[in-house]
């Protein structure tokens, strides 16, 4: 049973059929962030003190560099996730929502290309 009408089947404006994949990833991804951002947040408290040499030498071991290899994918995974709901929420223009999405997916993967090699610079 649809709740179209025959006029809106023609038209295109029914359901886009993503919605719920897009919300169920968001929401899987804050889930894996909880206890990423706790390991991330208690590693960062235990160096406040630190000099450079020992968090290298941490972030160099690699139990720390794989963790926060996954915390940087999934965190910026959750981010373009997250601001692309809200253009497609909040900007009507068609050019203007297609324009911030590319933005969006380029800079997501600008920062996530970057976070990664800083990583494994200093891993490997």
């Amino acid at each position: 049973m649809s709740f179209n009408t025959p006029i809106s089947k023609v038209r295109g404006l029914g359901s886009a059929r993503n919605g719920t994949h897009h919300w169920w990833m968001q929401k899987i991804a804050a889930v894996a962030l909880i206890p990423l951002t706790v390991w991330f947040v208690a590693s960062i408290v235990q160096m406040t003190k630190a000099d450079y040499f020992t968090v290298i030498s941490w972030l160099s071991s690699p139990i720390p560099a794989i963790l926060m290899l996954i915390y940087i994918v999934i965190a910026i995974y959750h981010l373009r996730l997250g601001l692309q709901a809200i253009v497609e929420d909040y900007i009507h223009s068609e050019g203007m929502k297609v324009g911030l999405q590319f933005s969006i997916l380029f800079g997501c993967t600008i920062i996530a290309v970057a976070s990664i090699f800083s990583v494994l610079k200093i891993a490997l």
